[in-house]
């Protein structure tokens, strides 16, 4: 039987939908598979398993937020720019997609049969040579003498708990969905001058 690829991306939009918004363990394939209108034994045939298909698409959100970054690595700017274009494009990108950060990060802790390779992520961040960029701007002294896992770290919890936490900071705070969408904006601004000036302390350039 030859695999169609329409009814294949119908059940990987399907599933992504269904595991976004409920998890690995808060669904079954039976689900998935009424909500594409087909029968649990041929959406295994295209994916095999659950796992496999929570697999597929939990990478393919990895490699969306990876192949943004690259991206802006690969510009022709200063450390400093790319730090708030990074900034800028990870809070567009999070607020057309609020969902993803909470599913990327509880994803990739969920129990399931598989284990997700995360090594290739890494490589091809370091195919930019942003790595290196840094590593000369840190023994020029233009740059903070930061471990990157710790740079990584700053940009995860100022870009995506913010989003992440909107119920929490709305609850607290009864606020609506338009004044937490200025406060992010406002939040967006706070966290381009902080960063910037923790990590390029010695620069001329902040804007």
């Amino acid at each position: 039987m030859k695999k169609d690829q329409s009814t294949e991306q119908k059940i990987k939009d399907a599933a992504r939908k269904v595991f976004m918004s409920k998890g690995f363990s808060g669904c079954t394939t039976r689900e998935i598979a009424k909500s594409v209108g087909i029968n649990v034994a041929l959406l295994n045939y295209y994916f095999r398993s659950k796992s496999k298909l929570f697999e597929l698409i939990l990478e393919t959100a990895l490699t969306d937020f990876i192949e943004g970054m690259a991206e802006v690595f690969h510009q022709d700017l200063s450390l400093e720019d790319k730090t708030r274009m990074l900034i800028d494009r990870e809070f567009e990108f999070l607020k057309k997609h609020p969902e993803l950060p909470l599913f990327i990060h509880a994803g990739l802790n969920q129990e399931s049969e598989s284990e997700m390779d995360q090594s290739p992520f890494l490589g091809r961040l370091r195919e930019t040579g942003i790595f290196e960029q840094c590593e000369q701007a840190q023994a020029e002294g233009k740059m903070r003498k930061v471990n990157m896992i710790n740079v990584t770290l700053l940009f995860m919890s100022n870009c995506h708990f913010p989003i992440m936490s909107k119920k929490l900071v709305c609850g607290i705070y009864q606020i609506s969905d338009k004044e937490h969408e200025e406060r992010m904006t406002a939040h967006q601004e706070i966290v381009k001058e902080m960063l910037i000036n923790y990590l390029f302390p010695n620069s001329n350039q902040h804007a």
